[in-house]
């Protein structure tokens, strides 16, 4: 049976691809960080096993990315969808804005890759899937350290990828563009409105949206595909 590990699993993007994984026959794992309640309730709904990390903390991602080996038997799946994001003018950003940024989005993917991959690399079989954003491929206003962390991690995902190709690990990068989850909260129904406009598609796209194109890059017949950045954004900043 094969098996995943999904980071930020707990809401949102995370829990559709949780309960994506679950519903494909996998054997599951996700990380949560502070969402004890709907962690517990999505681990019951869904047979998934929950597992409490800092990803920005190395040793509390590299802790718990040994626990997800051990409960799963081995990771053949690392979905590394954790992230916050924050609206701040460039000159407001403060340094632990920066760094709370970068350790959530950038350095925490990066602390879970490295853990996981020596078994991969082992058995000859992985995928890495990252969870971008269209910010990180064309920029927004009010987002700087938004959009410089997920471009980071569009670099970590072409630049890994050509390293670990020729041991039969993928790694591939998904990039939404809008999607309906309670990081829009801080957006008035107004602006909301305004960006499902601004969408070719007419409308904001949904996590299970993201969760079927996560799923597909997973699937062993996608073993060609690598290096490749996807952009499942209803045609917005195209």
């Amino acid at each position: 049976m094969l098996t995943a590990l999904i980071t930020g699993g707990s809401r949102g993007i995370g829990a559709a691809t949780v309960r994506a994984f679950a519903s494909a026959g996998y054997r599951t794992a996700f990380f949560y960080r502070s969402s004890e309640s709907a962690a517990q309730t999505l681990a019951a709904e869904t047979g998934a096993y929950a597992i409490q990390c800092d990803i920005r903390d190395s040793a509390s991602a590299s802790a718990a990315c040994k626990q997800a080996s051990r409960l799963l038997g081995h990771i053949d799946v690392l979905v590394n969808n954790a992230g916050i994001a924050q609206q701040k003018l460039f000159t407001d950003i403060t340094d632990d804005d920066w760094h709370a940024m970068l350790d959530t989005n950038l350095s925490g993917a990066f602390y879970t890759s490295r853990a996981v991959l020596p078994d991969m690399i082992s058995r000859r079989y992985g995928r890495i899937i990252n969870v971008g954003s269209i910010w990180g491929q064309v920029g927004a206003s009010c987002e700087v350290h938004y959009s410089v962390a997920k471009a980071g991690l569009i670099g970590l995902t072409k630049a890994l990828a050509k390293e670990v190709a020729p041991s039969g690990v993928t790694v591939n990068c998904i990039c939404p563009g809008v999607i309906e989850t309670d990081m829009l909260s801080c957006f008035t129904p107004d602006d909301l409105s305004a960006l499902a406009q601004e969408t070719p598609a007419g409308r904001l796209g949904t996590p299970e949206e993201i969760a079927h194109s996560i799923l597909w890059l997973a699937d062993p017949k996608s073993g060609f595909m690598t290096a490749q950045i996807i952009g499942v954004n209803g045609g917005f900043g195209e």
